[in-house]
């Protein structure tokens, strides 16, 4: 399981992620950082294995309507601080891991983490 992690989520979000062992990259990492195209995320991440991390509801309805990303985790918690969305993730890191492993769309939200077949 490994993630890439789309521009509208904070970078220090990666080596948060990377920390409690899940492997992360930041879009700022590609070639042309937080300015590369949605559907550039998407074939990146394809191509690589990786599963996109977004706020972004572009991503969802690409995932739903033509399967690219193949795997999405979708932030769904609205405008909240820094600070409350990395508690979220270790709050719910077990979850996350586990859910990860099997689910090709997965949501985290303000109450924890939404897992859909």
């Amino acid at each position: 399981m490994r993630l890439i992690i789309d521009a509208q989520l904070p970078s220090k979000l990666c080596e948060i992620l990377n920390q409690l062992g899940i492997e992360s990259i930041h879009v700022d990492q590609l070639p042309k950082g937080d300015e590369t195209p949605d559907f550039e995320v998407s074939a990146y991440a394809d191509d690589n294995d990786l599963i996109v991390l977004t706020k972004d509801f572009d991503f969802y309805h690409s995932h739903m309507g033509l399967d690219r990303p193949r795997r999405l985790f979708l932030v769904t918690t609205g405008n909240i601080k820094n600070r409350q969305l990395f508690d979220l993730f270790r709050t719910n890191i077990l979850l996350i891991k586990n859910a990860l492993n099997r689910s090709n769309f997965l949501e985290l939200n303000n109450e924890g983490l939404i897992e859909y077949s």
